[in-house]
Order: structure tokens, then C-alpha cells, then sequence
């Protein structure tokens, strides 16, 4: 046995869940998977092309540890004129591989042993492990569906204790797709700086939002220097395996994210940062008509699941519904297990995604129409079995 060497924190980690339904999916023709929340687009050709050719020309170096000069140019302005925020790309914004890897940055260089950090429950499963590898404590904070699995100024007040350091956020919400207002963020921002927490706020899903536009907590008065923003190019832009995506924040927090980063990752892969680059000069008109077709995914799943019986909360951003099965009277993982043998459909069970997502599963609604139906009815035949 080699486990000996493995560290405790580590050994006691659980693998993904995520990843756990997707294995069991995997190579199975008769299948549907709504599992993994991956875009079925391929990145637009023009941003092909870009790469190709910039790959003809030699470009395969190293680049600036925090990123190409143009391409944090155009982070900064395209945040600017959609977000209202304002950041210095010389020193305010840094290239990443992935959001995945700025998430990482983020929390190792702002968590240490007994830190607490706040999260809102049901969240992205990657955020418990990251505060657990770097000696964090997660303090969930359960948000319900009948409030929009929206955070309330109430139960975050009630989670906050002396030790409590960081707030981390995911609007809109993976995997609730649930989103935060302008009038939601402003009493959670009071709260913020009235106990000088810092945020990390995980936007990767900002282009996707379909009744209302993403609201980023930084753009609150005094809140863009204390919070980290965090995003990327993987989900509206369908460049997931590009691998780049950014952090932008207050030079200072930014400066010791990099540190690590030089030491770790060095830089983002030059290949992926020119399509980021080209993506955000000649892609925007690519990500508005992908939306639009998640948009009319969104209105075939939500009702079809309230047609077979399954109550579903409405997505208001990202491209997942997370329907409730509470009424079954299976939990979320046997649920899952079960949609899986008998139908062939593949969804995630909620409770992956902390103590809030007990009752739910996750389905993506990043396939295609056809897949969508098709899951539809054979959840349909399923449930007739289980009521």
C-alpha cells in the first residue's frame, strides 16, 4: 500500500460527483447525458482560424506571467462596458488557466488554517475541497428554492461568526442557475463591509442570463476593491477545452495571486489566450445567438419537467435546471442511480453540491433539442413507475 504518502487532507477528499455520474455514462450509446455542463458548440470558426494561423506564424512561447498585454486590454474594457467595472489591465487583471486555476489562486492565497468561509448552498462542488486543501472552513449557508436560491441578507448575518474572513459567491448559480439583482446584492454588500469580509465571486456564467442582466457584486459602491472577480472563456463562449479564463481585483490581492501563479502554472497557454483575445474582438454576435438557444432549451425543460410531474424552479442564468425529486421519496443520489439503470438518462444528484441540494438533481440543458425530448420522455415513463 502507497497510501501512506498520500496527505490526510487530501486522502479524505471525495472525488467529483459530477464526474462519478459521468464515468458510469460514459460509452454507453443508449445514454443521454445531462450530467457534465459543457456547451455542445464547437467554438466558432473564426476563432479557429485565428489560432491556426497564429500557430503557423510561431506562436508557441511562453507569455507575461499575468497574461498577453492585449488580451487583458480587452478583459478590462469588455468588463468595463458591460459590468461598469473599471480595472487597470496592467496590474488589476490576470490571465488564468481556466477559471478553475484562478478559483484555486484565489483561495490559496487568501485562505489559512481556521479561516470560515461563507458559502451559499447548493454551490459549485469544487469550492469545499479548494477551502479544505488550504486548512478552510466551509460554513454553508442554505438557500431555498422558493426564494429563488437567492442569498438573503438574514442567513448570511446568522452564519457570520469572529472568524469568518471570506464570502464566496456563484451567480449566476451553478447549479440552481439562479442569479442576484442590483436590490439583492445591496443589503448582502452592507453586510459585507460591516464585518470587512473579502468576496471571491465566481462569474463565469454572466453572459448567460435570460430575463435580466448579470449584476456583479463589485459594481456596488465600495465593493470592487475587496472583491475577487472571477471568469472565463469555457461556458458562453464554448471554449472549455481552451483552458483560459481570468481574475481581476485590486492590484495588491491580485499581486499575491500571481505569485502563485508564476510559480505554478507560469503562464495560460499562448494558443488560448489568442482565442480568447479574438473571441472578445469578433465573438460576442456567436455568444448572443448560443444564449438564445439555451433560452428556448430552458422553456423545454422547465415545462416538460412540470408535465411529468417534476416541480422546477425557473433558471434565470447559466444552462442548468436543478428540478426537485423530494416528493419521490428517494434522496437525490438513489434517484439518480435509478434514472440512470432503468432510463438511461444521467443527471447529477443534488446533494453533491452541499447540504442545500438534497432534493434535487441537476440536469444540463447544454445538449440538443432532440437529446432534451428525448430525456424528457424517458423521465416521463420513469416517474409514471415511481408516483
Amino acid at each position: 500500500m502507497l497510501s501512506h504518502w498520500i496527505t490526510p487532507k487530501v486522502r479524505n477528499i471525495p472525488p467529483s460527483g459530477i464526474r462519478a455520474f459521468f464515468e458510469l455514462s460514459s460509452g454507453n450509446q443508449d445514454v443521454i447525458s445531462l450530467g457534465v455542463g459543457e456547451p455542445d458548440f464547437v467554438t466558432p470558426e473564426h476563432i479557429r482560424k485565428a489560432c491556426i494561423e497564429a500557430l503557423n506564424q510561431g506562436a508557441t512561447s511562453y507569455t507575461s506571467n499575468a497574461g498577453l498585454p492585449e488580451l487583458r486590454e480587452e478583459i478590462a474594457s469588455y468588463l468595463q462596458k458591460n459590468f461598469h467595472l473599471r480595472y487597470d489591465p496592467a496590474s488589476d487583471v490576470l490571465v488564468t488557466v481556466g477559471s478553475s486555476e484562478a478559483l484555486d489562486l484565489a483561495l490559496r492565497a487568501f485562505t489559512a488554517p481556521g479561516d470560515e468561509i461563507l458559502l451559499p448552498s447548493p454551490s459549485y462542488i469544487a469550492y469545499s475541497p479548494i477551502v479544505s486543501l488550504n486548512g478552510g472552513t466551509v460554513v454553508e449557508i442554505e438557500t431555498r428554492a422558493e426564494e429563488g436560491f437567492k442569498l438573503t441578507a438574514e442567513s448570511l448575518r446568522q452564519a457570520i461568526t469572529p472568524r469568518s474572513k471570506l464570502l464566496m459567491l456563484n451567480y449566476p448559480n451553478n447549479p440552481t442557475g439562479a442569479i442576484m439583482t442590483v436590490e439583492d446584492w445591496q443589503p448582502i454588500a452592507d453586510i459585507v463591509k460591516e464585518n470587512n469580509l473579502l468576496v471571491i465571486s465566481d462569474e463565469v456564467y454572466a453572459e448567460l442570463t435570460y430575463d435580466s442582466k448579470h449584476v456583479s457584486i463589485a459594481s456596488l459602491p465600495g465593493m470592487q476593491d475587496r472583491t475577487i472577480v472571477l471568469s472565463g472563456f469555457s461556458k458562453a463562449f464554448a471554449m472549455t477545452g481552451w483552458r483560459i479564463g481570468y481574475a481581476c481585483g485590486h492590484r495588491d490581492l491580485l499581486a499575491a495571486m500571481l505569485k502563485i501563479h508564476q510559480y505554478t502554472a507560469m503562464c495560460a497557454p499562448v494558443l488560448g489566450q489568442i482565442a480568447a483575445l479574438e473571441s472578445l474582438r469578433h465573438g460576442l454576435e456567436s455568444v448572443n445567438e448560443m444564449r438564445e438557444a439555451y433560452r428556448k432549451r430552458r422553456e423545454l425543460v422547465v415545462t416538460g419537467f412540470r408535465s411529468i410531474g417534476i416541480p422546477c424552479h425557473v433558471p434565470e442564468g447559466a444552462f442548468y435546471a436543478f428540478p426537485s425529486i423530494a416528493h419521490t421519496g428517494l434522496d437525490s443520489e438513489t434517484f439518480a442511480h435509478q434514472l440512470l439503470k432503468e432510463s438511461g438518462v444521467a443527471t447529477v444528484p443534488g446533494h453533491v453540491f452541499g447540504s442545500g441540494g438534497e432534493g434535487h438533481i441537476r440536469c444540463s440543458y447544454s445538449v440538443s433539442t432532440d437529446k432534451l425530448t428525448q430525456a424528457l420522455e424517458r423521465m416521463g415513463r420513469f416517474m409514471k413507475v415511481k408516483i
